[in-house]
């Protein structure tokens, strides 16, 4: 981060909306969506989806190891970062992998040619689930790679002190004087913000990142480049394409404020997206859904039925 007293001016604003509400679970479940549904994946290039939760888990602990309250499903062609502020992670995929992680905490997965997966689980009835699940879109010659997983405890996401009142924990690429632990494909940064009342602060996005958002999600802020108050469940688009435009200002006054930063390399790329799966084209999307039904889906992964823990190699069981 540059200092402040070298700092670039500041990036304009495109943008201001307001997040959507969606059902992603095909129930009663609701969560907080900055984007598509506040800005479009045009304009949001190379973020895809940013699904913001914060509900207390009504079903308990899975009472089976192999139960899980997000069931099984496929994902093929992205990034996904399922990012925990509170409660406990829980994971099993395709790669043999089963999982629970403490909060704050990150559970990461770059998908590629494919893998399927659930997620729940872990929580006992009552306690307060809040996160988010990112999606990052990738280039074309990349969404067949071989998939990768990672799961991120809370000593390994770096927190930041800055001004006073200000704390951020850096998620993905080199900002702040730290790097963040989502390798993705694609060159992104993605910052978490928590700042008290009568604070601000000063930093800088990457060169070369062409998209920059800021998603207000928690509390409210008093100005954000110029822009005036704005509440929870406002996402803001800046225009990052100016070299000499890098600059992002965020204050309170009376309260505090939860705010994610995201910013990236547009793939600037054709996206044929059917639920969890994204491709270029609708041809590939109809070669995955064959695949899908014919059960050769995925096509890397343990030779063990990794829905059942009891079909594990006794070295693997977790």
């Amino acid at each position: 981060m540059a200092s402040t007293s070298t700092m670039s001016s500041l990036l304009n604003i495109k943008l201001i909306r307001k997040q959507g509400i969606t059902h992603p679970f095909g129930d009663h479940r609701t969560v907080k969506q900055a984007f598509p549904a506040g800005i479009s994946s045009e304009l949001s290039d190379p973020f895809l989806m940013c699904d913001y939760f914060d509900m207390n888990e009504s079903n308990g602990r899975a009472k089976h190891p192999d139960e899980f309250p997000i069931d099984w499903h496929p994902h093929r062609g992205f990034d996904i970062a399922s990012y925990l502020k509170t409660g406990i992670g829980r994971h099993g995929d395709s790669l043999g992998n089963r999982e629970t992680y403490d909060t704050p905490g990150m559970q990461w997965m770059s998908v590629g040619s494919g893998v399927e997966h659930a997620e729940g689980g872990a929580n006992d009835e009552g306690v307060l689930v809040q996160g988010f699940q990112i999606w990052i879109n990738v280039p074309a010659e990349r969404k067949m790679d071989d998939p990768r997983y990672g799961t991120v405890p809370t000593k390994d996401l770096p927190m930041v002190e800055l001004n006073d009142g200000v704390s951020a924990r850096v998620l993905a690429g080199d900002i702040l004087g730290v790097s963040g632990p989502f390798k993705t494909v694609q060159q992104v940064e993605m910052v978490d913000f928590e700042m008290g009342p009568s604070a601000s602060t000063k930093f800088e996005i990457g060169w070369g990142l062409d998209t920059a958002m800021v998603y207000v999600y928690e509390g409210s802020i008093d100005d954000l480049n110029g822009s005036g108050p704005l509440e929870a469940g406002t996402v803001v688009l800046l225009d990052a394409n100016s070299k000499d435009r890098r600059g992002l200002r965020l204050s309170t006054l009376s309260g505090s404020a939860c705010v994610m930063l995201f910013a990236g390399k547009k793939l600037n790329e054709p996206i044929a997206w059917h639920g969890p799966i994204v491709m270029n084209t609708q041809q590939q999307i109809r070669e995955t859904l064959n695949e899908l039904r014919s059960g050769t889906f995925p096509p890397k992964r343990v030779d063990w039925d990794y829905r059942r823990l009891s079909a594990f190699p006794l070295a693997e069981k977790k």
